[in-house]
């Protein structure tokens, strides 16, 4: 299957992730000691939001086939995204356990261990993938440092966060990283996923995965108010914000009850300019998948896009490999010609402006700064 139109780009996927001992090559000779003589290197490192052995983590038909000989990080995107759905650019979105450690220099450390690895050993190896820094976000000056020290290297688009975290994005402590962003033409990438060092629900910890995995949407429509209501968009208006995997079935309630709140206490926050739908229209955009909308009625589709008034809201992903239920429906039923364009091709350009660029060059410029973050 081929998309329908030509320089499509696929805006959320995800390699698999590279045990420590591959990031050892990429950390300084201080936290190499350190991971090896305190075996590190033999933990996992895996995001209780996408456990291994869950079915939503992994398609059955995606996973190597035992005995398969050990393939490269980008060749496995590369069958079954890239070449399969013949795309331009794929967007490597890297969800690493280093950003739930509580040692922030370790974290800092990991975080940019991986992302040199994903500079080598996906960017290097398949020009068409593109790839998200990875930040240890509970660090505000440790995430500054990784992303003046990453933003030289145009094949980096975004900056990552989780959607569940300890505080809400919008907090003016997070203001010199979307300063930053908004500097090197960087948008703020927000993924479903959390450090889990607070209960993932209000009412406390729940006891199933299908209570996580529901409560998700709640934590983006939390980041998103946090946004708004803080004043980012006014403060830095030339940011672009992308919330990835949180679906967008739930966006038409939510613009309609935070604009009919505003109107009633505009008072409470006069830097908001303008109504939360047209902030929201203007800086944030939402990846396709997961589409949580019924398959038999496609209809269902339309008019929720028609309730959000703009098609320049949606961004084509494949969510590879995750198994978000549309299996080789790529492109859900209810989508007009003209949206599925823009959601292919112009929606991400106009999101990720370093997609129109020519990266010189290829590797990261700039040296690990690891030294400086020893405890």
């Amino acid at each position: 299957m081929r998309v329908p139109i030509a320089g499509a780009i696929d805006c959320d996927v995800h390699p698999a992730m590279p045990a420590m001992a591959a990031l050892l090559p990429y950390l300084n000779e201080y936290w190499r000691d350190q991971i090896a003589n305190r075996h590190i290197d033999k933990l996992p490192f895996q995001l209780s939001s996408y456990p291994p052995t869950s079915p939503l983590s992994m398609r059955p038909d995606w996973k190597p086939a035992s005995g398969q000989a050990k393939l490269s990080p980008p060749d496995p995107i590369r069958a079954n995204v890239l070449d399969r759905l013949g795309l331009k650019h794929a967007i490597c979105n890297t969800l690493h356990g280093a950003v739930a450690l509580f040692n922030n220099d370790m974290a800092a450390a990991v975080c940019s261990a991986v992302n040199d690895w994903a500079a080598k050993e996906l960017l290097d190896a398949e020009p068409r993938l593109r790839a998200s820094i990875l930040v240890p976000a509970h660090d505000v000056e440790l995430s500054l440092r990784e992303i003046e020290r990453v933003a030289p290297d145009k094949r980096f688009v975004q900056v990552l966060f989780l959607a569940m975290g300890e505080a809400p994005l919008g907090r003016r402590s997070n203001w010199p990283l979307f300063a930053a962003c908004e500097k090197h033409g960087l948008a703020i990438g927000i993924h479903a996923g959390s450090t889990y060092r607070h209960a993932p629900t209000y009412a406390g910890w729940p006891s199933y995965r299908v209570e996580d995995y529901v409560a998700q949407s709640g934590a983006f429509e939390t980041q998103l108010l946090s946004l708004i209501a803080e004043g980012v968009f006014q403060k830095f208006p030339g940011l672009k914000v992308v919330l990835i995997e949180s679906g967008f079935t739930w966006l038409p309630h939510f613009l309609w009850r935070t604009g009919k709140t505003w109107r009633g206490v505009r008072p409470e926050v006069p830097w908001i300019d303008r109504s939360p739908t047209e902030l929201v229209r203007d800086h944030v955009r939402f990846t396709l998948q997961p589409v949580d909308a019924p398959k038999s009625q496609p209809d269902v589709l339309a008019r929720t896009i028609e309730h959000l008034g703009s098609d320049h809201l949606l961004l084509f992903s494949t969510d590879y490999p995750h198994w978000q239920f549309d299996g080789e429906d790529v492109l859900p039923a209810g989508l007009g010609q003209d949206t599925i364009r823009k959601m292919l091709v112009e929606n991400a350009l106009d999101a990720y402006p370093r997609l129109g660029e020519v990266p010189e060059g290829g590797a990261a410029q700039g040296g690990s700064e690891s030294e400086e973050t020893v405890s």
